[in-house]
């Protein structure tokens, strides 16, 4: 499904994309080869199960940016909570290292935009931006 098109579903017609972002706690630069490579999978196969597409995704060391469409019957809020959930009970048990650098993997705060105001190719270029900067 192109992020231009729309959403049909039985009862609604949705062109509803969001750009998110959220940190590692403490900001720590955790999310480096390994963990970034799972981390991206996971966050993939989450956005299927949640009948979502991901448009952009960008892992930074100390934080990720991910653009999506969603579906009208998901919140921003079930989204985010679903992504860093799932995340952080699957990588602190894939790599120990950390469940003893960390409390918990996600900072518990989150950035998410619609991007009605911005096409979602805007989008997906700022956050392949974010990795030459």
């Amino acid at each position: 499904m192109s992020a231009e098109r729309y959403r049909h579903l039985r009862s609604s017609v949705s062109a509803l994309t969001y750009h998110f972002v959220w940190c590692p706690k403490y900001r720590r630069k955790v999310l480096l080869d390994a963990v970034a490579q799972r981390l991206a999978a996971l966050l993939r196969e989450r956005a299927t199960a949640l009948t979502c597409e991901i448009i952009a995704l960008e892992l930074m060391p100390d934080h990720v940016h991910l653009c999506l469409t969603s579906p009208p019957t998901l919140v921003p809020q079930h989204i985010v909570n679903q992504m860093k959930g799932y995340t952080a009970r699957v990588l602190r048990a894939d790599f120990p290292h950390l469940r003893s650098r960390l409390p918990s993997l996600w900072s518990r705060s989150y950035y998410v935009r619609s991007t009605g105001a911005v096409s979602a190719d805007t989008t997906a270029h700022y956050i392949a931006q974010q990795q030459a900067s």
